[in-house]
C-alpha cells in the first residue's frame, strides 16, 4: 500500500466532511470544495479521521489511494487555512493593481492587460510589483498564478517579466564578437 495513502487525514474542528456515493465534499470557514471519488478507493470516516483503502490489490488502486488521500488533505487544508501564491514583477515600469475581482497589469505591452479572477480566488497587490493569489482550492490557485505568469514570463537575458516569488532565473550571457 502507498505510504501516503496509509496516513489518515485528520479533520479539524469546524470542518464538515460529507461522503456520498460518488462524491466527497468538505465544508469549512474558507468555503466548500467537492471531489468526485474514484471507484478504486474506499473512503471511511472514523472519529474525525478519514482513511483511504484501495478497493483491490491492483497497482492502479494502490496509487489512486495515495492520490485521493492527498487531494482530500489539500481540500481540508484549503477550507481551514487556504493557499496562496506570490508573484513578483521585474522590469522598469512593470506594475500590478488589484481592483475587486480584476487584476490590471502594466508589463511592457502597448496596452494594459486585465485579468478577471474566478469565484473563490482573491488577488491582492501589497506593493505595485507584488501579486498575491489566494484561495481554498490549491489547483485553481496554482493555475491562476501560472496564467498570470504566462502573460509576461521572465526572459533569460535581463530577467524581466512576471515570476514566482521563490523562482530563480538563470541569466544567459550575451553574444560576444
Amino acid at each position: 500500500m502507498s505510504r501516503i495513502g496509509k496516513m489518515p487525514v485528520t479533520v479539524p474542528q469546524g470542518v464538515d466532511v460529507a461522503i456520498k456515493q460518488d462524491q466527497i465534499s468538505v465544508k469549512g470557514t474558507g468555503g466548500n470544495l467537492s471531489l468526485t471519488l474514484n471507484e478504486l478507493v474506499k473512503v471511511t470516516n472514523e472519529g474525525g479521521k478519514l482513511s483511504f483503502v484501495p478497493a483491490n490489490e491492483s497497482r492502479e488502486a494502490n496509487a489512486m489511494s495515495g492520490t485521493m488521500r492527498q487531494l482530500v488533505n489539500n481540500m481540508v487544508v484549503g477550507v481551514t487555512k487556504g493557499f496562496e501564491k506570490k508573484l513578483s514583477l521585474v522590469g522598469v515600469g512593470y506594475k500590478a493593481q488589484a481592483q475587486g475581482t480584476k487584476l490590471n497589469l502594466t508589463v511592457g505591452y502597448s496596452h494594459p492587460v486585465n485579468k478577471d479572477m474566478p469565484a473563490g480566488i482573491t488577488v491582492a497587490t501589497p506593493t505595485p510589483t507584488e501579486v498575491v493569489v489566494k484561495g481554498a482550492d490549491r489547483q485553481r490557485v496554482g493555475q491562476i498564478a501560472a496564467e498570470i505568469r504566462a502573460i509576461r514570463p521572465p526572459e533569460p537575458y535581463k530577467g524581466k517579466g512576471i515570476r514566482y516569488a521563490d523562482e530563480k532565473i538563470t541569466i544567459k550571457e550575451t553574444k560576444k564578437k
